[in-house]
């Protein structure tokens, strides 16, 4: 079988498995709505992911190493379908948590399994191309899904049954068998399932920038559509969400060409300025300026920082992507989620604003700090290590 045929589906998986991941967003506050809460539990619900993402890459790095990359990819494609199938039946807040945290296992088996089967595929030499790969087809997947819903409910009106949905429930059932057809490149190890993440030496600033750079996309992706919904700009948060992501896409070729380290100091200047700008759309209640700074924060947490990180952890650490991988994003789901559950408590003890304000303050001290100390330490390249 061509090369090309198990990389076009594998991308297509892990872009299906992610598309599903923000698919409701656009409907956060209709099913908030319909059970009556408020900002709290709306971020409740969406941090509910990572409450299912973090024990699966903490407890579960073991999976593909012991039975194969593809039946992770398979069950993570039927758990976004089934997730999904339950807010239709039974659309309210609580089904919301128990989809999300359904998505966040889902997220948590195909990120891990997908990264280190592409990479299989291409070639240890070709980690860099692997991870640009698969760092496009789940950005385009995390942003695509909240894109097509917000279509869908531009053309359709109101509905708790968008027309996304149903794509959904056709694309990904068939992917999962498709899934569990692909060649098996790996070879299975005789490995505990309960395997740690590991984090490889040198990589601790590939982590902290991914958990600063996606604390800023959680705000944008939970956060902000509440504030545009309350400024009558409602419609414009499928929009909001796609962007947040698709223009990270669209800068990672630039990403590719730059050696990790300049791509990550990139990422530390954009990730604040981006989120001011935002920040001050959102003040003045301008639109134009909320989008703006959506692209920026974008084109720093899911272009530079998240292409940096995921080709130096895979390239540190050759023998064990999978747990290095999930080593990764527990860095970064600690970011993506516990800021936004403060900042929906603080909009609900004063106002969304204020807690917009109070985040972006955080945000500046730790991007400096971090910075700071990276200066002070610098790590040698993957590359010296490998040599050595």
């Amino acid at each position: 079988m061509l090369k090309v045929i198990p990389i076009s589906f594998l991308a297509l998986s892990l872009f299906t498995v992610t598309f599903a991941v923000n698919l409701q967003a656009p409907l956060y506050d209709a099913y908030a709505a319909e059970s009556n809460v408020g900002a709290t539990a709306v971020t409740i619900a969406f941090a509910a992911y990572v409450g299912g993402l973090m024990p699966t890459l903490l407890l579960l790095g073991g999976l593909s190493d012991r039975f194969g990359r593809r039946l992770p990819i398979a069950l993570a494609l039927i758990l976004g379908t089934t997730a999904t199938a339950l807010l239709v039946q039974a659309p309210s807040w609580i089904s919301l948590v128990i989809a999300r945290f359904m998505l966040g296992i889902g997220t948590g088996l195909a990120t891990t399994a997908g990264t280190a089967y592409m990479t299989e595929i291409l070639g240890a030499d070709r980690a860099k191309n692997a991870a640009l790969i698969v760092t496009s087809a789940t950005s385009l997947g995390f942003g695509g899904g909240a894109l097509a819903t917000g279509i869908s409910l531009g053309l359709q009106g109101h509905t708790l049954v968008p027309a996304s949905y149903i794509a959904l429930f056709v694309a990904a059932p068939v992917l999962a068998i498709i899934a569990l057809t692909l060649p098996r490149i790996d070879k299975s190890r005789p490995v505990s399932l309960l395997r740690l993440p590991v984090f490889p030496c040198g990589t601790w600033v590939f982590g902290a920038a991914m958990a600063l750079a996606w604390s800023t996309t959680g705000m944008t992706i939970a956060v902000v559509p509440l504030e545009l919904a309350a400024n009558d700009f409602g419609g414009w948060a499928g929009l909001v969400i796609f962007l947040a992501i698709f223009v990270g896409f669209l800068c990672q070729p630039i990403a590719r060409r730059m050696t990790n380290g300049r791509a990550l100091a990139l990422g530390f200047l954009l990730i604040p300025l981006g989120f001011l700008v935002l920040l001050a759309g959102v003040w003045m209640k301008v639109l134009a300026f909320v989008l703006f700074g959506t692209c920026i924060t974008s084109a720093a947490s899911y272009g530079f920082t998240y292409l940096a990180s995921l080709a130096e952890v895979s390239l540190r650490a050759p023998d064990d992507r999978a747990r290095a991988t999930a080593g990764l994003f527990v860095y970064a789901y600690f970011g993506f989620s516990l800021p936004v559950i403060a900042s929906g408590a603080l909009a609900d003890m004063f106002d969304l604003q204020s807690a917009m304000v109070v985040f972006a303050i955080a945000q500046i001290t730790v991007t400096a700090v971090i910075v700071l100390v990276w200066n002070r330490r610098p790590e040698p390249s993957a590359a010296a290590i490998n040599a050595g």
